[in-house]
């Protein structure tokens, strides 16, 4: 195995569910060459990956595939937050989700929608027709959330979103 190619397993192993972006940019790589080592390792079985919202996530041997997908959402920091205050409050409201994590209820419906669409959580409704979520396996995802903490990049794009949604509100 080339040095390149060890250093991209390695990175995936220290950093399950890093996007294709973010592993060419912390080694400093090309894409052309990302790209390479990566097929590679595909073909050989030594990695797995996922798509979640266009995005492809990368991970070693071992993950099962909620587990991808919930790893994957976790690198996103206003799904980590959704998950936290869910993971706190019993029965977290849309509104009080958006209250309270400081984003517009657009943002919060859509990154709810994706945790629903990927099996992380589901959406209920109380006796009054009101909507809440919650997590599907809130023992498992605290304890991925434990593991996994989004990149500087992926941080600073939530809270460009977030002030986008904030000038949008005023």
């Amino acid at each position: 195995m080339s040095d390149v190619r060890r250093a991209v397993h390695q990175h995936v192993e220290s950093h399950p569910g890093v996007h294709f972006n973010e592993l060419a940019r912390n080694l400093d790589i090309a894409t052309g060459q990302a790209q390479y080592h990566i097929r590679r390792l595909l073909d050989s079985g030594t990695l797995d990956t996922t798509e979640v919202r266009g995005r492809t996530h990368y991970f070693p041997d071992g993950y099962d595939p909620w587990e991808q997908r919930t790893i994957a959402l976790l690198r996103r920091e206003t799904v980590r937050s959704i998950i936290v205050y869910a993971l706190e409050e019993t029965e977290p409201a849309a509104a009080d989700l958006a209250d309270d994590i400081d984003v517009a209820r657009s943002t919060i419906s859509w990154h709810v929608s994706t945790l629903v669409d990927a099996d992380v959580a589901e959406k209920c409704y109380d006796e009054h027709g009101r909507s809440y979520i919650r997590l599907t396996r809130p023992d498992e995802t605290r304890r991925l959330l434990d593991e996994i903490t989004p990149s500087l990049p992926d941080r600073l794009v939530d809270r460009f979103t977030r002030l986008v949604d904030a000038n949008l509100a005023d």
